[in-house]
């Protein structure tokens, strides 16, 4: 049984890491913007009910302590759940975590300050940080467990489908990546596409005029564009894992993809239809084909049954009806017959 001590312990330390990943994201956003330590200025002001964010050391370091006290306490919080469960908590955890941090801010600001925080500080950039403020909470008590656990490969082989789905979710982003970026150079507008589309996600830009390249809107489409990949590629791992003990589902696999590119470019059309004449329908296309073609190959290599399952069938079909059946072959091909 483990003593209450080392529930604390354990869970302090993933609170104070938690905290200090978060501190430093923001730090990170607001030293590339030009505006050092606005982010916990402005939150120390808003807490405190000014109308004007004032950057005081006496704020900020009110704001800080609350801000480490907080997570220690979530830390703490969440270290004995598990010990009482007896569970180790997992990646998984971790991101559930963030969104719950991310509500309780939204909620949380407004009930108590009146104040939409996650507006006015962009929800991706706060929602990306709870996110990894989650994820680094559960992993410090995953990695401070007492009970022995496996390596992170080794549990990866474990669960096939993650494993695959994550190697073809990242083989997919970075062929889109590379593709755009190599489109973006030709073009002499380095980094203008994920520009754009972190434009009109994040921003609402309605036209060219209002695209942002900056670290914002390109770091910030980069995490989008990464998460949506990461879970297309699980999907697709889990469809081709199932698809060895029915191959027909191959079919499902090119139909799905047909789907997801009709989609994506209608969305495109509805909400940001200027998109379409500045990045050009071909380039999304090609570059969401290549990605495709890139993630079917990695995953065409990591099953030789349904690669079998496949050669078999079209054996099969490419068979004469009448093959080890010479009552049924024509006349001109039975045996005495001529």
């Amino acid at each position: 049984m483990k003593r209450p001590s080392q529930i604390v312990i354990r869970g302090a330390l993933a609170g104070f890491l938690a905290a200090t990943a978060l501190a430093l994201w923001f730090l990170i956003i607001d030293v590339l913007q030009a505006r050092a330590l606005r982010t916990p200025a402005f939150l120390a002001s808003v807490l405190a009910g000014l109308d004007e964010v004032e950057i005081g050391f006496g704020l900020i370091a009110m704001y800080t302590a609350l801000h480490y006290a907080v997570f220690i306490t979530v830390g703490v919080a969440v270290a004995w759940i598990m010990s009482k469960l007896e569970r180790v908590p997992g990646l998984l955890l971790g991101v559930v975590l963030g969104f719950l941090l991310f509500d309780v801010i939204f909620y949380a600001g407004i009930i108590v300050t009146g104040v939409d925080v996650v507006k006015a500080l962009g929800w991706p950039q706060v929602l990306i940080g709870n996110i990894l403020a989650g994820v680094v909470l559960t992993g410090t008590l995953y990695l401070t467990s007492p009970i022995q656990l496996p390596t992170w490969r080794a549990t990866l082989h474990q669960h096939r489908i993650v494993e695959e789905g994550i190697v073809a979710g990242l083989i997919g982003a970075s062929v889109v990546a590379v593709w755009f970026l190599v489109f973006d150079v030709v073009r002499g507008r380095v980094f203008f596409t994920p520009g754009a589309l972190g434009s009109a996600l994040f921003f609402g830009a309605a036209e060219l005029a209002d695209v942002q390249v900056n670290a914002t809107t390109v770091l910030g489409y980069t995490g989008i564009h990464l998460l949506a990949f990461f879970i297309g590629g699980l999907v697709l791992a889990a469809v081709v894992t199932e698809a060895e003990r029915e191959p027909p589902l191959v079919l499902g696999l090119v139909l799905l993809f047909v789907t997801f590119e009709t989609l994506f470019i209608g969305l495109l059309a509805i909400f940001a239809s200027w998109l379409l004449g500045v990045l050009s329908w071909w380039t999304i296309a090609v570059g969401n084909l290549l990605a495709a073609v890139a993630m079917g190959t990695y995953l065409w290599r990591q099953h030789p049954l349904l690669r079998a399952e496949l050669s078999h069938d079209t054996m099969h079909l490419e068979e004469p009806s009448w093959q080890g059946d010479p009552t049924t072959a024509p006349a001109d091909s039975r045996p005495g017959e001529g």
